[in-house]
């Protein structure tokens, strides 16, 4: 009898050496798996604050074209009060004043370009933004799946543990 648990017990010692060393196997894989899923979610925030300071600077272009305007119209119509106080130089500027209005329109023009270009830039962070979710989500049940197991490979090791504490209480299972 002494045999059989002796056996028993290297048995159940190798199996446990096995799942170890099994288990081992698999958290390497799975780490190496969150690694690269850290280094993706890396890139997309590289790549988000890539946009969000692209958009910036947009801002910051389309506030001096504002400014621009703004100058273009009031010399507009301080123009228009020297056309009507000066009667002698109205052709000459009207002619200044369809410039003008002509550099208005392709001030505006450009503004409207770079109001799509953001809006194209705000849609590409908004699906940006829904991947990194999705990779965010992805990540959690790995990880929940991954405590999982551990939590069942720790319940089979306490059980494991009681057993042996058991074969160990009974009369003749320790030396």
């Amino acid at each position: 009898m002494k045999n059989f648990q002796q056996n028993l017990l290297v048995i159940l010692a190798l199996a446990l050496c096995g799942l170890c060393a099994w288990q081992w196997y698999e958290q390497t894989i799975q780490r190496e798996e969150i690694t690269t899923l850290n280094g993706i979610v890396y890139q997309k925030n590289a790549d988000i604050q890539n946009d969000t300071n692209s958009i910036a600077t947009l801002s910051h272009q389309v506030e001096q074209m504002d400014l621009r305007i703004t100058g273009i119209k009031s010399a507009a119509a301080t123009n228009e009060l020297l056309v009507a106080e000066q009667k002698r130089g109205i052709s000459k500027l009207q002619f200044e004043n369809l410039g003008l209005t002509n550099e208005i329109t392709q001030y505006k023009q450009a503004v409207d370009t770079l109001s799509a270009k953001l809006k194209d830039a705000y849609a590409d962070l908004g699906k940006q933004n829904a991947a990194i979710t999705n990779l965010v989500a992805q990540r959690d049940d790995f990880v929940k799946k991954y405590n999982d197991e551990v939590k069942d490979r720790n319940d089979v090791v306490a059980k494991y543990n009681d057993l042996v504490s058991q074969v160990q209480k009974q009369p003749g299972g320790q030396k």
